[in-house]
């Protein structure tokens, strides 16, 4: 099965949860709000996302006369994969990661920090570049955006669930909905749950798919390939204070180094991404 077809199945997936779970809440007047709902985080997801997560991280545009070697490179790179000419900003942190946000190619941005610009050299952070380009390509930043949108539309509502429960449940549900308080807290739990595994599955199908891009655009997948080595190793010497909803957005999961982040990982293991590269 392609990539974008498995995407699109489980954003799909995402969005009858959402419906799901309007409905045993609500009866069918409960799953077209919920769905309404969804349609209107989607529409602020799509349009607001970049805003946000660039002020988030604090980062700052850079001109061509402030960083001509980054906008040479990203420009090289952008003509070879057919894309127009990205902003590019630098995040203040010392931990090395890089991230591409933007609603579409002619809004793209690509972030960097100052950590990644210290430790990779030339041809690393092309390849780190070109693996970002990718995701603009794919528009992979967008169906992120909606994946985490929706993702959290479902924790709230099981949130509220869970509290409905402590407080004897939901009074206009339609008669023909059971279930009672047991099955209330059972999809107040598992829902959650399966939000978050849809995530990460379709966050890891287009981490390979960016790998396998950017190798290409660069010329070769070697310097990818170290990149995420020297990014892995590095990054859990210097941890990035990081927010779980966008740790998707990022080349290497900002949170790897808490042990229980990776029970949820966004990202598939680094050993496994540069086995794909290289076929070592």
């Amino acid at each position: 099965m392609g990539n974008s077809v498995k995407t699109a199945l489980l954003l799909g997936a995402l969005t009858g949860l959402i419906m799901v779970i309007g409905r045993y809440l609500g009866g069918s007047h409960g799953m077209v709000i919920a769905f309404f709902f969804a349609m209107i985080m989607n529409f602020g997801s799509y349009w607001f996302s970049d805003k946000i997560v660039l002020k988030m991280y604090r980062a700052r545009p850079v001109s061509e006369a402030e960083a001509p070697g980054l906008h040479r490179t990203v420009r090289q790179l952008a003509q070879q994969a057919g894309l127009p000419m990205p902003r590019i900003c630098i995040m203040p942190s010392e931990s090395p990661n890089a991230f591409a946000t933007g609603r579409n190619p002619e809004h793209a941005v690509v972030a960097v920090t100052q950590g990644i610009l210290k430790l990779l050299d030339e041809n690393e952070l092309k390849g780190v570049l070109a693996h970002e380009l990718a995701h603009v390509k794919h528009r992979d930043i967008l169906i992120g955006s909606v994946a985490a949108t929706l993702a959290g539309v479902i924790m709230m509502v099981a949130s509220m669930a869970r509290w409905a429960a402590l407080f004897g449940g939901f009074g206009s549900r339609d008669d023909d909905n059971g279930g009672g308080m047991i099955g209330l807290i059972a999809m107040s739990i598992l829902a959650p749950l399966a939000a978050m595994l849809i995530q990460m599955a379709i966050s890891r199908s287009r981490e390979y798919a960016a790998d396998a891009a950017g190798a290409s655009y660069a010329g070769s997948p070697q310097g990818l390939a170290r990149a995420l080595q020297k990014i892995s190793s590095a990054s859990r010497q210097i941890p990035m204070n990081a927010e779980p909803a966008t740790a998707h957005m990022f080349i290497m999961n900002p949170l790897s180094g808490k042990s229980f982040m990776n029970l949820f990982a966004t990202h598939p293991p680094v050993e496994k991404r540069i086995e794909r590269l290289t076929g070592r």
